[in-house]
């Protein structure tokens, strides 16, 4: 399914149209401004194509900015894969990437302007005494005994804070704001506190860093951001934002809007809870095929339009609400169904021998890559005297809704010919260790001239060309619809979420493209890893959604 080409419409495209309409803004200006401390998850995905996507549609600008102003938790590795991310997504910013820590100068600036003005105070009371003194939502807050400190001593106290003369916690540089405000975000919030950390863009320059409240507001106006959008917990911070940027001497005057984030069944979108996943190694890294993650959701083969897709069908509210993980899925079968190469492969192999095929033959079949795309081209597969079958495609004995292979029944290989099965050969345990069939010559490519016909079609690889393959059935990786609301989060994990089997593909899928997606025919969705040192294809998505039929019992 292509990309709908209708473009939506929501609450912050109003905005933008009346705000066109009435001169306000000649032009829009959005940001994305991740915070590099962690991979991009499918929720950073919406904020992009939201971003990004207004900017292309008014032909407006969009900056990737990184909110780096927390350097222990930051790195550049972060910093990179947030670039490749977007830029995967089908995305280009405008100019050069921004770092909050470019604007560290001006940021300190503005800090020292409101001490000037009476509007800051460095703090030193104790982490545990200021949240005494913060207050409740019901109780208003206590004014710090250094609230009333002098300007000339903030000022000499601030420039302390900048030299390194203070520890980590001993004092904080706080908005003096009001102490009694219904929003507890404006009740004298920290901009300033002393690290001593190495910073990833400005190295060892600073020992004083500004809050997130503080640079974000600031960052926009000095990129000319027109709207800055973001998730509804910043709801209150809007406030905080506006104040300020109205304390502060900078012409630009950007606003904030609010929007819903993106809750996804069965997953957490949590950077806390996915980085105690990966440190916990509940996962195999930030790119875990089963992780919401952009670069995990790239590693199983979903693909940018997919996605893209997806951000366009749950849209852009100020409702919170619960997105079914059938709705990402049924986005990446509808891409896949039309874009999808197909192949054969056998997950669990149980040998056919036909045994009126000559034993020293072997035929190169030529079948298509897709059945409704002749552009996608053919492949050439080879076909002999021994073959592998799915174990589940044979029963020596089955009613008639078994489409399949049974005792003295004929089906159809896919590609191939009519394959009738005469007898098994069992182990001591009796399992089926081979069929043995027989075939139509004269059925490949047709029917029989007598009329027969099968009564089903059933995949197949050559057992002596075949390739053996490692094939990673990857799951929902919690079997909970909301583990993100339970106590312990790992007791919610899916233990089937990975399920390793070795299987046989095709010989043509050894050059297949890591990471690109494709079919399994009659299987599921599945793609080459890029980083397994031998052949390994995960499984992007069954053809069917399974999960439907579970929770509907």
């Amino acid at each position: 399914m292509a990309e709908t080409d209708v473009r939506p419409t929501n609450f912050i495209r109003q905005i933008i149209d009346k705000d066109l309409a009435e001169g306000k803004h000649q032009q829009i200006h959005t940001r994305f401004p991740p915070e590099p401390n962690g991979y991009l998850h499918i929720g950073h995905a919406k904020s992009i194509c939201l971003n990004f996507g207004l900017a292309q549609d008014y032909q407006g600008l969009c900056n990737l900015r990184f909110d780096d102003t927390n350097p222990e938790k930051e790195n550049i590795d972060f910093v990179n894969s947030i670039k490749d991310d977007v830029h995967w997504l089908g995305f280009q910013w405008h100019g050069e990437v921004c770092y909050s820590s470019g604007y560290f100068d001006q940021l300190h600036g503005f800090a020292t302007e409101l001490i000037e003005k009476g509007l800051a105070y460095v703090d030193f009371s104790t982490q545990e005494k200021m949240r005494e003194m913060r207050g409740t939502l019901k109780q208003p807050g206590v004014n710090s005994p250094y609230r009333d400190t002098s300007v000339e001593e903030n000022l000499k106290q601030f420039a302390k804070m900048t030299a390194g003369e203070y520890a980590e916690g001993e004092c904080v540089l706080r908005a003096k704001i009001d102490m009694a405000s219904p929003f507890m975000c404006m009740r004298d919030p920290a901009i300033y506190r002393v690290r001593f950390a190495h910073h990833h863009q400005t190295g060892d320059k600073w020992c004083v860093y500004p809050m997130y409240d503080f640079t974000h507001c600031i960052s926009d106006a000095i990129e000319g951001i027109t709207h800055s959008l973001c998730t509804l917990e910043f709801q209150d911070n809007r406030r905080l934002y506006d104040w300020v940027l109205d304390n502060i001497t900078i012409e630009a005057r950007p606003r904030q809007y609010e929007f819903s984030r993106l809750n996804l069944e069965y997953t957490v979108l949590s950077k806390r809870k996915l980085i105690q996943l990966v440190s916990e190694k509940h996962v195999d890294g930030w790119d875990d095929p089963r992780m919401p993650t952009i670069a995990g959701l790239r590693r199983r083969g979903y693909t940018p339009a997919s996605i893209r897709e997806f951000c366009k069908r749950i849209g852009v509210t100020k409702m919170d609400n619960m997105v079914e993980m059938g709705v990402l899925e049924s986005c990446i079968r509808d891409d896949l169904n039309q874009n999808a190469a197909r192949a054969m492969a056998v997950l669990d192999p149980v040998k056919v021998v036909i045994e009126n095929y000559p034993q020293d033959k072997t035929e190169i079949l030529t079948a298509p890559n897709h059945p409704s795309d002749e552009s996608m081209g053919s492949r050439e597969i080879p076909f002999g005297r021994e073959l592998f079958i799915e174990r589940e495609d044979f029963r020596e004995e089955a009613n008639k809704k078994f489409k399949r292979l049974v005792l003295g029944k004929e089906v159809r290989l896919r590609n191939a010919y009519f394959l009738k099965a005469e007898r098994v050969e069992k182990d001591e345990q009796g399992e089926i260790q081979t069929i043995y069939c027989t075939y139509d010559a004269d059925t490949l490519g047709k029917d029989p001239a007598d009329g027969r016909k099968a009564k089903g079609v059933i995949h197949w690889v050559s057992a002596d060309k075949g390739v053996p393959a490692e094939i990673r059935l990857y799951d929902r990786l919690f079997k909970l619809p909301n583990p993100a609301a339970e106590e312990n989060l790992t007791e919610c994990l899916n233990p089937q979420s990975l399920k390793i089997v070795q299987g046989v593909v095709e010989p043509s899928l050894v050059n297949a493209e890591p990471g690109k997606a494709l079919q399994f025919e009659r299987i599921g969705y599945f793609c080459k890893d890029k980083h397994a040192d031998k052949l390994v294809f995960n499984r992007t998505v069954s053809l069917r959604d399974t999960w439907a039929k579970i929770e509907g019992q």
